[in-house]
């Protein structure tokens, strides 16, 4: 006989209850294992990493790959880089985004709706390449490091996101302040940003895998490697181990370029796990708000 909860909501069967049990943890396992693969080869001999035949402990369990970046001071240079675009883009990215949204909620704001219309237009429709690149040019940022921070610190699709959910505040709080002496300025700064944490949490998530991924735009405006960022050296050393013994004619230097490819093969594995780290380790630290912004600040106006 069925149990009831003292709401009067029946619970579930048993059967029932083992699917979720059961989908829940093959999504976990489709989800973690692809990392969990690529962790045991880079922890796996050369010979076996270059292989693939790798598939639940490591084998020949070899450190050599994670001494070798340990000791690459190139590899900490990019390293360097890529914590100095994510930072100021991270901070700037909120402080944008939310100035923004906050004087698009404001009603007494002439044209919000058509400012909110325009903003819009860009979001969908892009210059393109060319013009991009044209416009760094212009504006000095090629070959400089401000080329990765300042067109990337504006995104009309947190402004939106931020704006609907300081719509979900109520607007007593604000009233309240109001009546209590504080501006338009003060509201925002007193108000608004104590309880705008958890979006904003949502939105440094976003920004800080974003940047952390990124490395086209590097690619483009960042001819020399002293500014290039993490993920652009690793597509170097991905590029790198392909190069084909077959090109080679000398028996001595085809031997050696496949003795660095088989090491090339756990050395990359490596990279994507130490280039992985920060951003695994960053959710944690706002889990406790992103759902909750997730939710309030998807709600539709």
């Amino acid at each position: 006989m069925k149990r009831k909860k003292r709401s009067g909501i029946r619970e579930g069967n048993r059967f029932a209850t083992f699917l979720m049990y059961f989908a829940c943890v093959m999504i976990a396992f489709i989800t973690l294992y692809p990392m969990y693969y690529v962790l045991i080869l880079s922890l796996s001999s050369p010979q076996y990493a270059s292989t693939m035949r790798v598939y639940t402990i490591p084998k020949g369990f070899d450190l050599s790959a994670y001494k070798v970046l340990v000791r690459n001071s190139t590899m900490w240079r990019a390293y360097l880089n890529t914590i100095v675009y994510v930072l100021p883009n991270t901070v700037l990215m909120i402080i944008t985004s939310s100035v923004v949204a906050y004087g698009l909620n404001y009603k007494k704001l002439i044209g919000r709706k058509w400012l909110t219309m325009f903003l819009l237009i860009p979001m969908y429709f892009g210059g393109g390449m060319i013009p991009t690149f044209l416009l760094i040019v212009k504006l000095g940022l090629y070959d400089s490091p401000l080329s990765q921070i300042i067109p990337s610190c504006f995104s009309i699709w947190n402004i939106i996101l931020i704006k609907a959910y300081f719509k979900s505040i109520p607007d007593s709080l604000s009233e309240a302040a109001k009546i209590d002496g504080a501006g338009v300025l003060q509201v925002f700064t007193r108000v608004m940003i104590p309880l705008g944490k958890p979006i904003f949490a949502v939105v440094a998530v976003y920004t800080i895998v974003g940047v952390w991924n990124s490395w086209f735009g590097a690619m483009l405006y960042l001819p020399h490697t002293d500014w290039q960022p993490l993920q652009l050296y690793l597509r170097r050393l991905l590029i790198e181990a392909t190069q084909s013994v077959k090109e080679v004619v000398d028996a001595a230097t085809a031997r050696e370029i496949a003795e660095r490819q088989l090491s090339n093969a756990q050395l990359k594995y490596a990279m994507i796990i130490f280039t992985s780290l920060p951003v695994l380790c960053t959710y944690p630290f706002f889990q406790k708000y992103f759902i909750k912004g997730m939710v309030l600040g998807s709600l539709k106006e």
